[in-house]
């Protein structure tokens, strides 16, 4: 029995004296440093006004959440009314302009036709004066034969030659109304030219006033401000009762629910980085530190010096590759700005 209990005894200092010494052992290892160091950044999104007016509205607030779509506030849309109403009744009055150049064009293409059917007939009278001319000269120059046989009396003689000369004048009569009908076609053509081309006019500036009023709805419909993406409003620079101008920022929003930390990486470290590799960031949280996975999602293609902020001067002197690593966040611990411990797995 006394063996045994000194065997146990001895068996009890063995086993107490190798704890001592593992626990000392851990002591003095000391903790790895992390592969890279870096800090957490948002897709931040400056919401600016797109036209300017008093803001009637505006519900934002430093902190609260937006989904995509929502209505973050509006501007006064008065102007921007009275201003369509105008042009929709300079659209209004240009196109009655349209239908009263459509209507001249056709009673100018009526007048033409009626002139040219005028011409028409006037021609084909010419025509038969013309026959009938051609045969009254070889009536004259038949009777001069006879005259000269003294078979026809001078009488005769100069019936014929009445009867050419009338004739010629009355061609000649009609040549000159052809003409001046002919004139009175092209400037009646040359009418219809001028009021098609003062329709086209009107109609396109009917077409630019179209463009001003979808420009003026559109402006209208921007008067409600949107807010474009689902996010946390990090800052608000804007009143509801303020005159904004077009492009000044209202509020910043981003969608912390994923962040992504900007790391730096040696180019010896630079070979085990690959995109879609697993990272593991560590942080401070008050007195605890915490850890969360995440994603490589872009790498650097273009080495830089170490960014000042966060290196020693003569670490500064080395290049560094920038490194992204996206970092889901649902319950909101990383902030941004906040310095983290990256390990690549």
């Amino acid at each position: 029995m006394a063996r045994v209990g000194r065997a146990g005894k001895t068996a009890a200092w063995g086993l107490g004296f190798g704890t001592w010494v593992v626990g000392f052992a851990v002591g003095c290892v000391r903790e790895q440093p992390p592969d890279a160091y870096g800090n957490v950044e948002a897709s931040e999104v400056i919401v600016s006004s797109e036209v300017g007016g008093p803001l009637t509205t505006f519900t934002v607030e430093e902190g609260q959440t937006l989904a995509s779509g929502d209505k973050a506030g509006t501007i006064d849309p008065t102007q921007l009314s009275l201003q369509r109403s105008q042009v929709v009744a300079q659209r209004d009055g240009t196109s009655s302009r349209v239908v009263e150049f459509t209507s001249q064009i056709q009673g100018l293409i009526a007048q033409r036709d009626a002139l040219q059917a005028q011409h028409d007939a006037a021609s084909a009278q010419r025509s038969a004066l013309q026959a009938q001319l051609e045969i009254a000269r070889r009536n004259h120059d038949r009777t001069q034969r006879l005259f000269a046989q003294q078979a026809a009396t001078a009488q005769q003689l100069d019936q014929a030659e009445r009867d050419a000369r009338v004739l010629q004048d009355q061609v000649q009569a009609q040549d000159e109304q052809i003409v001046a009908q002919e004139r009175q076609v092209a400037a009646q053509s040359a009418q219809i030219a001028a009021a098609r081309q003062q329709q086209r006019t009107a109609q396109t500036q009917v077409s630019s006033a179209d463009a001003q009023v979808a420009q003026v709805d559109d402006r209208i419909r921007r008067a409600v401000i949107t807010n474009p993406t689902a996010g946390t409003v990090l800052v608000t620079y804007a009143r509801s009762g303020e005159v904004v101008q077009p492009g000044q920022p209202l509020y910043k929003i981003a969608d912390v629910r994923t962040v992504d930390v900007r790391a730096f990486v040696t180019q010896p470290q630079l070979a085990a980085v690959k995109l879609g590799n697993r990272a593991r960031v560590t942080f401070d949280v008050g007195s605890d530190r915490q850890t969360l996975d995440g994603t490589v999602s872009w790498v650097s293609s273009q080495a830089e010096f170490t960014p000042t902020p966060i290196q020693t001067r003569d670490e500064r002197a080395d290049l560094v590759y920038a490194v992204k690593i996206r970092v889901p966040n649902e319950n909101g611990v990383l902030k941004i700005g906040m310095p983290v411990d990256v390990d690549f797995q």
